[in-house]
């Protein structure tokens, strides 16, 4: 490896970008209290809200990915963080239900195309032994960024009232995408801020482009593999249980255990703070073993671990008595589930090569239905059932069935060599 590399420039740029994301996305879970009382809304109506963005989120990752592989990351990411940063900023100017269901909609849609573009610039900028700890340091921005909103906001909430919270975060994202188009190139040879010496080395250790197939691949050949249906699967496992962390988990305990806005923040914060390290501690795994010849081993193992975790995890929180023991329960299990984040997006890259953009974004797709599913689950399992707990029931199941996904999984069958 050469010195003072420059290409963790990359590393950070998009640790940031991804931490600016999750800020803006779990703003109106430290808000749904003021939002609900302000705009009259009910639980149920306050699931849909979420689930809106979750919706709008799924429905647009692979238009958003497939743009970032035709036309570049660098135009397409930049208009993806001004887009999403108007609707932050929206969410804001919403006045009933149906205005906040459509900014939270469009909103989602904005975001949507962030980690498949993320994913793909990453394909030409990082090598493959390197790809476990990016993703590590990457969605460890995600949860750091949701982690840290969840007082700060509920401080500001207090202090500003919740719709200039959402004005303030929309300024900032429009500042970041100035800076991301004023210093992101497509690829590391473009870059005129690296040395000849560092393009070598990162040229020679990315994985290769299939020059011929680049950007062709259509998805119904994507939709044929095995290897898609199962990451899409297992990562629906992955998003149910997180999305309840950035959604709900705030008002359950809240709720539950009669705790005031700022100390909820803190409770809430824990598992994501947790998800961060198991983030690094995953990333960081994917590489050690891949670096001992292991490819598939080095997908296959942190993830399976993880979900696991995320099993454990789940089912033991329903034995806890205190907002405490709960809360540590839920770390473990997002821990769990953050394990699974690197070797789930490495091994989109491992098949999609220079179609990762439209792979990662139908597994980010598929996820995000989760996600959807999760917003509404657990108000209307409550309603239905008059207890919280067949909500973390089916999220256990989700974490057995994705364990059998990953059994099956294989990073060295290429889609290109299945078409």
């Amino acid at each position: 490896m050469i010195n003072n590399s420059k290409r963790y420039r990359f590393f950070l740029g998009s640790f940031l970008i991804t931490l600016l994301l999750y800020v803006d996305r779990v703003c109106i879970s430290s808000a749904k209290s003021a939002i609900s009382s302000d705009l009259g809304l009910t639980d149920i109506q306050m699931g849909w809200v979420l689930s809106a963005f979750a919706l709008g989120y799924a429905f647009f990752q692979v238009p958003g990915g497939a743009m970032g592989d035709k036309y570049g990351v660098r135009k397409v990411m930049t208009a993806i963080m001004v887009l999403w940063s108007i609707f932050t900023s929206l969410t804001g100017v919403a006045w009933n239900y149906i205005s906040m269901l459509l900014f939270r909609f469009i909103f989602g849609a904005g975001e949507a195309g962030a980690f498949p573009n993320i994913s793909r610039a990453a394909f030409s900028w990082v090598p493959t032994k390197e790809r476990g700890a990016f993703q590590g340091i990457n969605f460890s921005g995600s949860r750091l960024g949701a982690a840290f909103a969840l007082p700060l906001v509920a401080y500001l909430i207090d202090a500003w009232g919740w719709r200039n919270i959402f004005y303030f975060f929309g300024v900032i994202g429009v500042l970041f995408a100035a800076l991301f188009y004023a210093f992101f190139r497509n690829k590391p040879e473009n870059h005129k801020g690296l040395s000849k010496a560092e393009k070598e080395y990162i040229v020679k250790n990315r994985q290769q482009e299939v020059e011929k197939k680049g950007g062709d691949l259509p998805l119904s050949t994507i939709l044929k593999s095995k290897n898609v249906i199962l990451a899409m699967i297992q990562y629906i496992g992955s998003n149910f249980i997180f999305f309840f962390m950035l959604t709900w988990l705030f008002p359950y305990i809240k709720d539950k255990y009669q705790l005031s806005l700022v100390a909820t923040g803190f409770y809430a914060m824990l598992p994501l703070l947790a998800g961060a390290v198991g983030n690094w501690v995953s990333g960081f795994t994917v590489d050690a073993i891949y670096k001992k010849g292991k490819w598939k081993q080095s997908r296959q193992l942190p993830a399976t671990i993880g979900f696991v975790l995320v099993v454990i995890g789940i089912l033991s929180s329903l034995y806890m008595d205190t907002a405490l023991g709960a809360v540590l329960c839920l770390s473990v299990a997002i821990f769990g589930a953050d394990m699974t984040l690197s070797p789930s997006w490495s091994f989109c890259m491992d098949i999609g090569e220079e179609n990762s953009g439209k792979v990662s974004g139908m597994m980010n797709m598929a996820g995000n239905i989760g996600s959807f599913t999760t917003g509404l689950a657990f108000p209307y399992l409550r309603k239905w059932t008059g207890s919280d707990e067949p909500f973390f029931y089916v999220a256990a199941a989700l974490g057995f069935v994705a364990i059998f996904c990953w059994s099956f999984m294989n990073p060295n069958k290429k889609i290109s060599n299945e078409a």
